[in-house]
């Protein structure tokens, strides 16, 4: 028969196992990713998109001025630092694994904004951060066994 702490163990440990594998599972392939931000008069900023091959990318940049670098890995999309008025629409595939590079600077005088959607690989080391979550709650499970393990005669 179990205890209650077991059983209380089992319960929870399970849900631990659970959340890990789904996570785990849910993080496969590519993800999509919406930006929208505003920069200030003055203000630069970067973006590294990591992707794998064939992952499509829709980028739109509205500003009065600015300055735009972007470089893509393999034989992609390859942009210089050049300066822009209005509105660039970026649309581009990844040819290779790797990551994407774009630097702007807002150099007019009204806010740049950002609109985009990216598809993106997730990070490697969350793979190891959901391994550790399922083995914790394998611990838990293993711990709240030993609740209904009966000693033995003189301890």
């Amino acid at each position: 028969m179990l205890s209650k702490r077991t059983i209380i163990g089992i319960i929870v440990g399970s849900a631990i196992i659970a959340i890990g594998v789904y996570s785990l599972i849910s993080g496969i392939g590519l993800h999509t990713m919406q930006v929208n931000e505003t920069f200030a008069i003055g203000e630069s900023t970067s973006y590294q998109i990591t992707a794998s091959e064939h992952a499509k990318q829709h980028m739109v940049i509205t500003g009065e001025k600015f300055d735009l670098k972007l470089s893509s890995p393999g034989d992609g999309l390859q942009i210089p630092k050049t300066s822009h008025t209005k509105e660039v629409t970026l649309d581009w595939t990844h040819l290779k694994d790797g990551i994407t590079v774009i630097n702007l600077q807002n150099t007019g005088s009204s806010e740049l904004k950002v609109d985009a959607t990216l598809e993106v690989t997730p990070d490697p080391i969350l793979f190891a951060y959901h391994i550790m979550v399922i083995t914790s709650g394998m611990i838990i499970i293993g711990f709240s066994m030993g609740f209904t393990l009966r000693k033995p005669k003189g301890f």
